[in-house]
């Protein structure tokens, strides 16, 4: 493997678990020196401890992406730790689901407003500020979902209404700051192996055998192939790609 981000800076966002902690293994195996940033911050340590036990360099930052004034912090202290801010990865979110928009609760829907778009807007807004003023600029990856511009299923209206706006803002974003220098994407990921794709009182066996006729590929995607899209989005591969939303879901949604 070559090591496309040596001597890069990278802040990933939601990086205790699942895809968030796969992206930020990923960056760190390819040299980048890697922010792990999240609400939790026992998650995060353990996040780090994996990177460095492979002999990565890594910090943990805790932050809550629905404060202004936590994001403003959270950049400043990769910029404090590493130098600059070359990629950011801004996957934190929530699920809320199970019920007909109707009955959404009102909480449940402003928490996902508050996390899957205030959180994804606060970020890039924070992060392009420092990007654009660098020589180099940067790339910004957001984390949406197959489930939203690309796809619908009933029982999570409120989901998919903030992964469509997140697909959206990332489009709008990247022409707003291409002349910039900041390259910005999204990754749209389907099911994968972390415990958001389980269902109530579902078993990892019991998935595998639900996605075998859900999904044309026939099963979930792993952490490490939508980490793949993240990186590639990220790299000088794709140097030319601006405003692009690359969906990982095994054809579900084509």
């Amino acid at each position: 493997m070559t090591a496309r981000f040596t001597g890069q800076a990278v802040l990933v966002t939601g990086a205790g678990s699942g895809v968030g902690r796969a992206v930020a293994l990923a960056f760190a195996a390819e040299g980048a020196s890697v922010a792990a940033a999240g609400r939790t911050a026992a998650s995060l340590d353990e996040t780090v401890a994996l990177i460095r036990k492979e002999g990565g360099s890594a910090a943990a930052i805790t932050a809550d992406v629905t404060r202004s004034e936590d994001v403003g912090t959270m950049v400043r202290r990769v910029v404090e730790l590493f130098g600059g801010l070359d990629v950011a990865v801004n996957n934190a979110g929530v699920f809320r689901g199970g019920a007909p928009i109707a009955d959404l609760p009102e909480e449940d829907w402003r928490t996902l407003l508050d996390t899957n778009v205030t959180g994804v807007l606060l970020s890039l807004q924070a992060e392009v500020a420092r990007m654009r003023e660098q020589p180099t600029g940067g790339a910004i990856v957001n984390i949406a979902s197959n489930l939203g511009a690309h796809s619908r299923i009933p029982g999570v209206a409120g989901y998919i209404a903030t992964k469509a706006a997140v697909s959206a803002l990332t489009r709008a974003a990247a022409l707003d700051h291409i002349a910039d220098g900041v390259r910005i994407n999204a990754v749209s990921p389907g099911p994968a192996d972390t415990a958001m794709s389980l269902l109530p009182g579902e078993t990892d066996a019991d998935r595998a055998h639900r996605m075998k006729g859900a999904s044309p590929l026939g099963r979930i995607s792993s952490t490490a192939e939508v980490a793949a899209a993240v990186l590639y989005l990220a790299s000088r591969d794709a140097a030319s790609v601006v405003g692009s939303d690359l969906v990982v879901d095994g054809g579900a949604s084509a």
